[in-house]
Protein backbone atom coordinates (compact mmCIF):
# COMPACT_ATOMS: atom_id res chain seq x y z
CA UNK A 1 0.00 0.00 0.00
CA UNK A 2 1.15 3.17 -1.04
CA UNK A 3 0.66 6.95 0.29
CA UNK A 4 0.88 10.14 -2.49
CA UNK A 5 -0.13 13.21 -0.73
CA UNK A 6 -0.45 16.27 -3.50
CA UNK A 7 0.55 19.88 -1.69
CA UNK A 8 -0.73 23.13 -3.01
CA UNK A 9 -1.39 26.74 -2.18
CA UNK A 10 -5.38 28.13 -2.27
CA UNK A 11 -6.48 31.55 -2.88
CA UNK A 12 -7.59 31.70 0.76
CA UNK A 13 -10.43 34.26 -0.57
CA UNK A 14 -11.85 30.93 -2.76
CA UNK A 15 -12.17 28.09 -0.38
CA UNK A 16 -15.80 27.64 -0.59
CA UNK A 17 -15.22 26.71 -4.49
CA UNK A 18 -11.94 24.53 -4.04
CA UNK A 19 -14.21 22.90 -1.60
CA UNK A 20 -16.87 22.28 -4.42
CA UNK A 21 -13.90 21.11 -6.99
CA UNK A 22 -12.78 18.89 -4.41
CA UNK A 23 -16.33 17.31 -3.95
CA UNK A 24 -18.18 17.68 -7.58
CA UNK A 25 -14.47 17.21 -9.38
CA UNK A 26 -11.77 15.30 -7.59
CA UNK A 27 -13.41 12.83 -5.49
CA UNK A 28 -15.19 11.25 -8.41
CA UNK A 29 -12.18 11.43 -10.49
CA UNK A 30 -10.38 8.90 -7.60
CA UNK A 31 -13.45 7.08 -7.38
CA UNK A 32 -12.95 5.80 -11.22
CA UNK A 33 -9.07 5.50 -10.69
CA UNK A 34 -8.39 1.68 -10.46
CA UNK A 35 -5.87 0.66 -7.83
CA UNK A 36 -6.88 3.81 -5.60
CA UNK A 37 -8.15 2.99 -2.05
CA UNK A 38 -8.94 6.16 -0.81
CA UNK A 39 -8.82 9.82 -0.65
CA UNK A 40 -8.71 12.41 2.04
CA UNK A 41 -8.81 16.56 1.37
CA UNK A 42 -6.69 18.60 4.07
CA UNK A 43 -6.27 21.90 5.07
CA UNK A 44 -3.34 23.38 6.36
CA UNK A 45 -4.27 24.58 10.06
CA UNK A 46 -3.03 28.37 8.92
CA UNK A 47 -5.52 28.11 6.19
CA UNK A 48 -2.81 28.62 3.26
CA UNK A 49 -2.83 25.39 1.04
CA UNK A 50 -4.92 21.59 0.83
CA UNK A 51 -3.04 18.46 0.40
CA UNK A 52 -4.97 15.47 -1.07
CA UNK A 53 -3.65 12.38 0.48
CA UNK A 54 -4.34 9.11 -1.27
CA UNK A 55 -4.25 5.81 -0.78
CA UNK A 56 -2.75 3.32 -3.36
CA UNK A 57 -2.50 -0.55 -3.78
CA UNK A 58 0.66 -0.71 -5.64
CA UNK A 59 3.29 2.08 -7.55
CA UNK A 60 1.59 0.89 -11.21
CA UNK A 61 -1.62 2.51 -9.79
CA UNK A 62 0.28 5.87 -9.58
CA UNK A 63 1.81 5.08 -12.40
CA UNK A 64 -1.40 4.90 -14.04
CA UNK A 65 -2.92 7.92 -12.70
CA UNK A 66 -0.51 10.03 -13.94
CA UNK A 67 -1.62 8.78 -17.78
CA UNK A 68 -5.33 8.96 -16.78
CA UNK A 69 -7.35 10.90 -18.90
CA UNK A 70 -9.84 12.03 -16.43
CA UNK A 71 -7.61 12.73 -14.08
CA UNK A 72 -5.46 15.03 -17.06
CA UNK A 73 -9.05 16.65 -17.77
CA UNK A 74 -9.62 17.13 -13.50
CA UNK A 75 -5.82 18.77 -13.36
CA UNK A 76 -6.37 21.18 -15.98
CA UNK A 77 -9.61 21.85 -14.77
CA UNK A 78 -8.25 22.58 -11.44
CA UNK A 79 -5.68 24.97 -13.09
CA UNK A 80 -7.81 26.54 -14.82
CA UNK A 81 -9.93 28.14 -12.71
CA UNK A 82 -7.20 29.94 -11.06
CA UNK A 83 -7.78 28.71 -7.45
CA UNK A 84 -4.05 27.34 -7.23
CA UNK A 85 -1.31 29.93 -5.63
CA UNK A 86 2.37 29.05 -5.24
CA UNK A 87 3.63 25.35 -6.33
CA UNK A 88 2.62 21.85 -5.87
CA UNK A 89 4.31 18.83 -4.78
CA UNK A 90 3.98 15.25 -4.38
CA UNK A 91 5.19 13.34 -1.94
CA UNK A 92 5.14 8.94 -2.29
CA UNK A 93 5.52 7.12 0.63
CA UNK A 94 5.25 3.00 1.44
CA UNK A 95 2.56 2.00 4.11
CA UNK A 96 4.43 0.30 7.10
CA UNK A 97 1.85 -0.25 9.44
CA UNK A 98 -0.62 1.74 11.27
CA UNK A 99 -4.31 1.78 12.39
CA UNK A 100 -7.16 3.54 11.32
CA UNK A 101 -10.53 4.20 13.10
CA UNK A 102 -13.64 6.08 11.23
CA UNK A 103 -13.00 9.52 10.81
CA UNK A 104 -16.54 11.48 11.17
CA UNK A 105 -17.08 12.91 7.55
CA UNK A 106 -15.30 10.75 5.70
CA UNK A 107 -17.35 7.89 3.95
CA UNK A 108 -15.45 5.05 2.46
CA UNK A 109 -14.85 3.90 -0.95
CA UNK A 110 -16.83 0.59 -2.73
CA UNK A 111 -14.86 -1.99 -3.74
CA UNK A 112 -15.93 -4.59 -6.21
Amino acid sequence: MLLRIWRTGVDPHRWPEYASFEQEHSLPMFRQQPGCRGVLFLRTTDGSGAAALTLWEDQGAIERLANSPTYKATVARLVATGLLIGSQSIEVFRVATGALADLPGVEWFDHP
